[in-house]
């Protein structure tokens, strides 16, 4: 298995190691060399050699390039990034979840690879596995292990109930991601298990987080803050940082993306925080996420004029860059503001707040905001 992988990224070239999240920038000239000698009799360079002892403690002298470097091909698409809801489905029910309806459906083994192959010829490096909870998916280990093994650096999104299972422990040693990002929904099981709607969770989520820091996996914490679990907040961060993981507190949560509020009723108005003006993104220009099904759009919010990458396959996605300049000059209910340039959500987002009919305060700086607190 690969110990590094040196690939195009954006206007330039990276050599990366899975698991880690040093990355190093790579001249044009040393890229070409490593990639035109790919399969040959050729051992890793020396000025490789001392790279990667430099950035990762790596002792390469002497090891065969072909064995122990992955080289991403060069493609005409500028992505470098994708999210993948592989399901919606998930073992939880919690009540401020933005996905709607949790169906068990996707694609088929066979669709998964065609898509992960696209993710890879479109130039996708980091790759974040999704869902709905993605590890429940049938196919979550052997999709994860192709996508690894086709040189992407794996981040997966999970609510860490599941990670003590050692089929996942050993798929996480075997081939280690870049990130785990676990969302935490409270410090007690009494707070947990409410916002969660299901008992046993936080019972199954502690003992996932025991299994994944004894594993040495690269947590990250989301803690996500409702009003089920507000008076927990201290107590959160500070078992997060006893287990001396980095951690975001989470406060303000979204419409489903289908535009209805439910999750906006479970929000602790004490903790919303007043967004920073946004100022743009690379939605669809060199990021895009793709849903159960393989229809992808700009983001995971702005999910309108999907491609259908079965049906119209890589050359599809050369349409979002379109399609995202449309979405985001799109002014629909803020026709006419005069204050538009100070705006704290972007246009997609501000388009699922109003079929909500959300409250102006929770998105627009037009509503009433004392009860906003600064960040």
């Amino acid at each position: 298995m690969h110990q590094l992988i040196v690939s195009p990224f954006l206007d330039g070239h990276l050599a990366v190691r899975p698991g880690s999240p040093t990355c190093v920038r790579l001249p044009t000239d040393h890229y070409e060399e490593l990639r035109q000698r790919t399969g040959s009799d050729y051992c890793v360079p020396d000025w490789l050699v001392e790279t990667a002892a430099e950035a990762w403690g790596l002792d390469l002298d002497g090891k065969p390039a072909d064995s122990t470097l992955l080289i991403r091909e060069p493609t005409k698409l500028g992505f470098a990034r994708a999210s993948w809801e592989i399901n919606l489905y998930c073992n939880f029910g919690c009540k401020h979840c933005y996905l709607g309806e949790r169906p068990l459906a996707g694609l088929s083994w066979d669709e998964k690879v065609k898509l992960i192959d696209i993710f890879r010829d479109s130039g996708v490096l980091w790759l974040q596995i999704t869902g709905g909870e993605p590890t429940v998916d049938p196919d979550f280990e052997g999709a994860y292990r192709y996508a690894y093994r086709q040189g992407m650096m794996l981040t997966v999104s999970t609510n860490a109930s599941r990670l003590w299972k050692p089929d996942l422990l050993r798929l996480f040693r075997d081939c280690p991601p870049y990130r785990v990002v676990v969302s935490m929904y409270g410090a007690t099981e009494e707070s947990f298990d409410e916002l969660t709607q299901r008992k046993g969770a936080w019972k199954n989520f502690q003992r996932g987080m025991a299994a994944a820091r004894n594993a040495g996996l690269p947590l990250r914490v989301s803690v996500v803050v409702t009003e089920d679990n507000a008076h927990e907040v201290d107590a959160m961060v500070d078992l997060v940082k006893d287990w001396g993981l980095d951690h975001h507190v989470y406060t303000n949560m979204q419409p489903t993306f289908s535009g209805t509020g439910e999750p906006l009723l479970v929000q602790s108005t004490e903790f919303l925080r007043e967004r920073p003006v946004f100022q743009g993104c690379n939605a669809g220009v060199t990021f895009f996420h793709a849903d159960p099904h393989a229809m992808v759009s700009i983001c995971k919010i702005g999910r309108d004029d999907q491609i259908n990458l079965m049906t119209e396959g890589i050359g599809g996605l050369r349409r979002l860059g379109g399609i995202s300049d449309r979405l985001m000059l799109r002014t629909g209910g803020c026709t006419g503001c005069p204050i538009s340039g100070s705006c704290r959500v972007c246009r997609p987002l501000a388009k699922v707040y109003q079929e909500a009919k959300a409250p102006l305060n929770t998105y627009c700086q037009h509503g009433d905001t004392k009860e906003m607190v600064h960040s």
